[in-house]
Order: C-alpha cells, then structure tokens, then sequence
C-alpha cells in the first residue's frame, strides 16, 4: 500500500508516449464474474494434484455486468505436504484468452503459458485460521495482432488470507465462515519499465463447508494496478467471484493421514 501511494504522490513517465505525468489518473472500473473451482486431490502420504479450472467474465459495451467470456484457465501442480500448516506446489498454466474489444479486427482467442510455484503456510488464531501464500509464476503472453511476439514476465504475489466461522466454534461441516483477503501482485520483466505493481486485490469472501471434502464460497473483490503501457494510469475492476473446493482423497483408509489446513 505504501508502494502505491508513492505512485500516486511522484510523477510519473509514460513507458510508451514519453510523457511527463504529473498525476496518477484512474480508468473506469469494469466489471466481471468469476466462477473457479480448487481441487486437491490427495495421491499418496505426501503428494497431492492441485487442480484449478477459471471461467471469467468482463463486461463489454454491448454486454455489461457479467459480459462475455474473457479468460479460461487451467491451472494444474503437483504438491507436496511438508507438515500439517505447511505445502508446496510446482506445475503450469495455460490461460485461453478472448478478445473483449468488440470494435477490434484482431484475433478473437490467443493462449498464455505459465510455469509457477507456490508456498503456503497456514496458522491456527483461536477458532480462525490464518494463510500465507507466496506465489511465483513466469509468464509468456502474446497481444491478440496477428503474429504479434510472445513477451516474457515474472509475477511476484503474495496473499494475506483469514476463514473465521461465524456459526461455530471451528471450521466443520455446516459452518459458515467469513473469509477476508488481501493480495499484491508485482511483475518483473524487459516489458515491464515502470509498471511493476500488476494488481492489489482486496476481497472479502462468505463460504459454507457442506463436508470435510467440499465447500462452496461467493464474494466481491476490488483490485487496481498500473497498465503495461502506462504507469501512471490504473485499471480498476469490481469483481463477484464463486468457488467450489473439493479434496477427494484415492488413497486406502489405512494410508490416510488427519486432515491438514490447506483445504480449510
């Protein structure tokens, strides 16, 4: 947050046009829809496939709120389970992009390849539980102009998350809990001259464990970040994102250890 407040206290240059801002200036929001679903599916003692599907929406001028489909992810690990609070997950990405502009001749769909990794720790708060995450992917994306070059980036998040049930004790089947979150994404790059800070992301989130095994949360989201071209011009967005977890588990009854945080 400090970061951003030096942005909008400094002035700024314009990575394309050269020019000299003496003010951070701010884009509309846009609106979109999420809807994920998070999938760890425990493999043996230690292993687990982390498996992540997104379909996302972003309002156009002819289909506002929920719009049309922006992007389409799959995101897949495979993790390790260090200790009850603690795992670890390497895997890809491959992000299907479509184009929203709706005056544009370009093409409608172009594909986005990323490697990433990611640490996690979670910590038990009274009947809470607290999560850290560290993210780290590497990034090629490609503009939807016809045998436009791919550009190469790092994405640096890192996420502050609580669950506190609201109608129990601890996090147990028919709970309710409320689940703020906060993230910062940073990028790094030969593309990236002074926008570094890609998204702060603000969310607060209300779930349902229906089982041990599956839950289901709806929220809102705010986030803003500096454009690629531009650094002194941020985008904003107000984002309703829906989840479904589940964690099914394909291992012998005998072989099973308790249940560990990462799916809380």
């Amino acid at each position: 947050m400090l970061f951003v407040l030096f942005l909008g206290s400094g002035s700024l240059i314009g990575q394309e046009e050269g020019i000299l801002q003496q003010e951070t200036k701010f884009k509309e929001p846009v609106s979109r829809v999420w809807f994920n679903t998070y999938g760890a599916i425990r493999i043996s003692k230690r292993l687990f496939w982390d498996a992540q599907t997104h379909f996302r929406f972003q309002e156009t001028e002819n289909t506002p709120f929920i719009g049309q489909v922006g992007q389409v992810y799959n995101r897949h690990a495979l993790g390790y389970i260090y200790s009850k609070n603690i795992n670890f997950s390497l895997g890809g990405v491959l992000r299907v992009n479509f184009n929203t502009d709706e005056s544009s001749d370009d093409r409608n769909v172009v594909p986005e390849w990323r490697i990433w990794h990611q640490y996690q720790f979670a910590q038990p708060v009274y009947s809470a539980m607290i999560y850290h995450r560290i993210r780290i992917e590497h990034r090629w994306t490609q503009g939807f102009e016809e045998n436009s070059e791919y550009i190469f980036r790092n994405r640096w998040r890192y996420m502050f998350r609580a669950k506190i049930p609201l109608n129990s004790h601890k996090l147990e089947t028919g709970t309710i809990y409320v689940s703020p979150e906060a993230e910062v994404i940073m990028q790094s790059g030969k593309a990236v001259v002074g926008s570094v800070m890609e998204d702060l992301r603000l969310t607060t989130t209300l779930g349902y464990i229906l089982t041990p095994r599956l839950k289901i949360a709806g929220g809102l989201m705010y986030s803003q970040g500096q454009t690629l071209d531009n650094a002194g011009i941020f985008k904003q967005n107000w984002t309703m994102r829906f989840h479904v977890y589940f964690s099914p588990d394909i291992r012998k009854v005998k072989n099973k250890l308790p249940a560990i945080h990462f799916t809380d």
